[in-house]
């Protein structure tokens, strides 16, 4: 009977150590849910950059790439304009597609 205790003991020790361990993990991923650069607290709308693509495309761009996210919600990246120009453009969270700079 001294065994069974003896292997119950060990399990239950087992079992409570591996959760401490996890704890600190788990309250760790759930702090690091914030995008880099961005201020705690910051909203991050849930726009992706395929949707983003696509938007700037209707507008008339093309070879729409470089997209980036920032912390304001703006998508950033580079394309051609209709006139075979190439630069920088933005979206903003309200779907706004423009030349960076304006």
């Amino acid at each position: 009977m001294s065994i069974g205790i003896a292997r119950y003991g060990l399990a239950l020790a087992l079992a409570l150590g591996s959760q401490a361990l996890l704890q600190p993990a788990m309250a760790q991923s759930a702090a690091v849910i914030q995008v880099a650069g961005c201020e705690a607290g910051t909203k991050i709308d849930g726009t992706t950059a395929e949707q983003t693509k696509k938007k700037i495309e209707a507008a008339g761009y093309t070879q729409v790439k470089d997209l980036e996210k920032g912390c304001d919600n703006v998508w950033h990246g580079t394309a051609v304009n209709k006139d075979g120009v190439g630069g920088n453009v933005m979206v903003t969270p309200q779907g706004e597609v423009m030349p960076e700079g304006n």
